[in-house]
């Protein structure tokens, strides 16, 4: 009895031990397999130590519809709209200095003041002199006057007045309030004052150069085309411009004329793009400038940087339910911000809807069905400014 007894509980541990190398094997099994495919643990797996799958981060943008622009790329000098070279009007000498290089100033705003008392004493000494003559013509008819009764025709009253000196008079009166209004020198422009070129005390002579203000504000970029670009450039057209200093914060302008003359060398025209400044151009710079050539109206785009290839084939990774879902396009025509999706061919649809977010960041090496977690949306696109009221 004592043997059949041991022999009963060496055959269940016997059983026991098989089951147990049966049910790890089994595990060993699916966790090689899942190794072995590399496929990302659906929604509800869990890792193999029983910790949930992790949500990389990644950043995404909408695509939408809208125009796609193909634009001309080119380089351009900035010059201002008004470079004004300031001289003096009449001479005198400087009595204040009202600003310095670099100062803001406005239309009107004094720059220098000569000293007044030269032209107060002309001027009061021209009112002088008209009213002595203003005296003798009146003293040259008013006495007949009140005799006859009548006053003098229009005619005699000018030769009365030319050989009183009136008329003369009056002008030398006028010229002197000129000058003296001139010994106030104003800022004809608003813009920034470049230069000032005189010093307090100096004696001044007519036309000697003052000060130079420059207008940053309104500016022209005098872009070069190649001659086969030409037909493609179009005046009205859009024109985006920005500096090397400052290629995040282009600005939004328009192209007012295409020069007629094409230089035999470069083999190139001019484009003149005017454009209000924000104060990231300044007069005298180079700047990259991409002339609009063609406008295609309502398309669906994505950012070029969304869009990748694997096995040769485009793709886009799109955002559902928190999982990357790669999504096979046929892409159109670039400007390399956006890129166009054109149907399939096969279904005859765009696979891609307006509104849906397409991963532009952290998508490089991302498999089908990833988690992924979104970040706050990233500055992809360029910075479109307002479109500007070009003078």
């Amino acid at each position: 009895m004592t043997l059949l007894r041991f022999r009963t509980h060496v055959t269940l541990l016997a059983v026991a031990v098989a089951a147990g190398l049966v049910v790890a094997c089994s595990r060993s099994d699916v966790a090689t397999i899942d190794s072995a495919t590399g496929s990302e643990p659906t929604a509800g797996d869990v890792t193999n130590d029983g910790a949930p799958p992790v949500s990389l981060p990644v950043s995404a943008l909408e695509a939408r519809d809208g125009d796609l622009i193909l634009r001309v790329a080119t380089t351009g000098q900035v010059r201002s709209e008004a470079v004004v070279p300031l001289r003096a009007e009449v001479a005198g000498t400087v009595a204040q200095l009202l600003v310095r290089a670099g100062d803001q100033v406005a239309v009107g705003t004094p720059l220098v003041k000569l000293d007044p008392y030269p032209f107060d004493l002309a001027v009061r000494e021209a009112q002088a002199r008209a009213d002595e003559a203003e005296q003798r013509f009146l003293e040259s008819y008013v006495p007949e006057s009140l005799v006859t009764g009548r006053g003098p025709t229009p005619e005699q009253r000018k030769a009365l007045m030319n050989k009183a000196g009136l008329a003369g008079g009056r002008l030398l009166l006028e010229r002197a309030r000129f000058e003296q209004a001139r010994a106030l020198i104003t800022s004809p422009v608003t813009g920034v004052v470049q230069s000032i070129d005189v010093a307090v005390g100096e004696k001044l002579s007519a036309g000697q150069p003052i000060s130079t203000v420059v207008d940053t504000r309104r500016l022209r970029v005098e872009a070069q085309v190649l001659e086969h670009d030409l037909p493609l450039i179009r005046v009205g057209g859009e024109a985006i411009v920005s500096s090397a200093g400052a290629p995040d914060r282009p600005l939004r302008g328009r192209v007012d004329a295409l020069l007629p003359l094409v230089d035999s060398v470069a083999r190139s025209g001019r484009a003149i793009v005017r454009l209000n400044s924000d104060g990231t151009l300044r007069p005298g710079m180079y700047a990259d400038v991409q002339l609009e050539a063609t406008r295609l109206r309502n398309r669906r785009l994505v950012p070029t940087r969304a869009v990748i290839e694997r096995d040769g084939r485009p793709l886009v990774f799109v955002v559902k339910d928190g999982r990357a879902q790669w999504t096979y396009i046929v892409p159109g025509r670039s400007n390399g911000v956006d890129t166009e999706v054109l149907p399939d061919s096969s279904s005859g649809e765009i696979p891609i809807k307006a509104g849906d977010p397409v991963i532009v960041d952290g998508h490089l090496t991302l498999t089908h069905d990833a988690p992924v977690k979104l970040l706050p949306k990233p500055d992809a696109r360029p910075r479109t400014p307002a479109p500007a009221r070009i003078p």
